[in-house]
């Protein structure tokens, strides 16, 4: 199968009323990962741009939400007038302190992280929710933190995590070599 015929299936799949029942296989949460070779980031950012604004002029009984998880931390860094702070305390920390301290900021480990709420209190009902942007944010933010947080308390809506690398319903695999073991409640939306 091609790559974008890939897209396509993706695109029919979430248009499916049974997608948006909002139960995954074996009634788990309807949380699913679409992973592509990262050389296709700009071709997957076009799609989602084509669904969303088709999806805005026709009648398809949902509404496409889009969340870039890059985006949405700087936004949320400007708006505390964090990013400067940041920027000085990389400078005499390191990268890593960095890290830590907007994890500990967004409260990343926590079951109600500011991207949890942010996603729970700006999703309609009728909604299928695209996560974009993970790899922008590596590692900073982790797929894993992401997908397990959101499981835990947001239900309203079917979930698509778009990941720049492999997914095998086990483990995800950014840049062909960072292998991520954590366990993850989400399947697999289209296999290549």
């Amino acid at each position: 199968m091609t790559f974008e015929e890939r897209l396509d299936q993706m695109e029919a799949e979430i248009r499916k009323p049974t997608f948006r029942r909002n139960k995954g296989r074996a009634n788990e949460v309807n949380y699913w990962v679409f992973d592509y070779p990262a050389q296709c980031e700009l071709e997957v950012r076009k799609r989602i741009e084509y669904m969303q604004a088709k999806n805005q002029r026709s009648n398809d009984n949902f509404e496409l939400i889009v969340y870039d998880l890059y985006d949405l931390i700087i936004d949320i860094l400007e708006k505390e007038e964090y990013i400067e702070q940041a920027c000085c305390f990389e400078e005499q920390k390191g990268f890593n302190r960095v890290i830590r301290a907007i994890g500990n900021f967004f409260r990343i480990d926590e079951d109600d992280s500011m991207i949890v709420e942010y996603v729970r209190d700006n999703t309609p009902e009728n909604a299928v929710v695209f996560l974009t942007g993970i790899g922008k944010c590596y590692p900073i933010l982790r797929p894993h933190k992401v997908l397990n947080n959101l499981s835990q308390s947001f239900r309203k809506a079917p979930v698509v995590l778009f990941f720049p690398g492999t997914y095998d319903e086990q483990s995800l695999i950014l840049f062909d070599e960072l292998k991520d073991n954590n366990y993850y409640r989400a399947f697999r939306l289209v296999k290549p």
